[in-house]
């Protein structure tokens, strides 16, 4: 029969004791962070301004954040700064698709590069306080595209959508993280 040795019980009582103090020292969830005030209940989320020449980019944008705010937070999220407790507003300055890669047989674009620079608010309705402003909200992301030049054109919606929902995600992490 082998006896304990004593070494393997100091390690698993430094172990456990490293876990017990680790498990109470705040980390939590990148995004779903608790920056913005515990006394509000509504969230207005007013239509992006659109100063690009991208049809529609502004109402994809506002309803991919609300999408994201409505999922990652407890808040009533609605159309109206009336009776809000805070409103989210802005406004798109541009966008801009850069190609980065190219197919070498064809010499086509195979990855863009899309930049949306807009300008977020966010205010307290009640004191006008001005919870987070960036006035210069740069997203830029890298999104591959199909050489099959008809594939093309039909992937331009969906590609907008998933650049909507990925600046939505990135938005709201910053709101909740207050960075």
């Amino acid at each position: 029969m082998r006896s304990p040795v004593p070494g393997r019980r100091v390690r698993w009582a430094v172990l456990l004791a490293a876990v017990l103090a680790g498990s109470g020292c705040g980390y939590r969830v990148a995004g779903r962070g608790s920056a913005l005030p515990k006394h509000w209940q509504t969230l207005a989320v007013l239509a992006l301004e659109n100063h690009t020449t991208q049809y529609r980019l502004e109402q994809r944008l506002t309803e991919a954040l609300v999408r994201e705010l409505l999922a990652r937070t407890r808040y009533r999220v609605v159309a109206s700064a009336e009776g809000a407790d805070a409103v989210l507003s802005g406004e798109v300055r541009s966008i801009e698709a850069s190609a980065v890669l190219f197919d070498a047989a064809t010499g086509r674009a195979t990855t863009m590069v899309v930049t949306v620079v807009t300008r977020v608010r966010l205010v307290d309705a009640a004191t006008q306080q001005e919870i987070y402003r960036n006035d210069n909200f740069v997203f830029r992301e890298q999104y591959e595209i199909s050489t099959d030049v008809p594939s093309f054109f039909e992937e331009q919606d969906p590609a907008l959508e998933r650049l909507a929902r990925d600046f939505a995600s990135r938005l709201v992490a910053l709101l909740l993280e207050k960075f």
